[in-house]
């Protein structure tokens, strides 16, 4: 019945954002309790801080979701920052490579990279985003930074990742720039 229940559960997320969930049902299916652990998950990845900070927060994890790799889980992420009003232009302008130029959002995507790579720009960029947004935004951007790449990864470890090459946001195909 769990199992069930669960299955059921990520069809209806698949069907909310037209995603494919077969690894979510496929995690449920080898375990009640791995599929529960996957169901809790979004608890951690979608701590998205103070509002005023929410693009902060998409742009780490578009940053981390992206650095996993994986086409459907950006646009995933993607489609709920756009679902809560994050602005487009800003998720394009990261997504081509250019951060610098794309407002909070880049600041958080720029964040993103700084923390998985544990650049020397990592502390300046944390300093901002407390500054400007305190301490709670810090900690939304920190669990976006460390979740975003779950999925993909796991993804992967279960037969199903894709390579990322295109993002579709407001009817436009956005070629997806290499991250260095």
């Amino acid at each position: 019945m769990i199992k069930h229940l669960l299955k059921l559960g990520f069809r209806q997320f698949g069907v909310r954002y037209n995603y494919d969930p077969s690894y979510m049902l496929q995690v449920a299916d080898s375990s009640a309790r791995a599929g529960f652990g996957l169901s809790i998950l979004p608890i951690y990845a979608q701590y998205s801080g103070p509002k005023a900070a929410r693009d902060v927060w998409a742009g780490a994890m578009i940053a981390s979701t992206r650095d996993g790799d994986c086409g459907p889980c950006v646009q995933l992420v993607v489609d709920i920052a756009v679902e809560q009003g994050v602005p487009a232009d800003q998720i394009v302008l990261c997504l081509q490579g250019k951060p610098v130029a794309a407002g909070d959002v880049g600041l958080g995507f720029r964040f993103s990279q700084a923390v998985i790579s544990d650049s020397p720009d990592l502390d300046g960029l944390r300093d901002e985003i407390e500054q400007r947004y305190g301490p709670s935004a810090v900690t939304a951007a920190s669990f976006a930074a460390s979740s975003g790449r779950i999925y993909p990864v796991l993804k992967r470890g279960l037969g199903y990742g894709q390579i990322c090459s295109r993002v579709t946001l407001a009817h436009e195909t956005i070629e997806v720039g290499h991250l260095s």
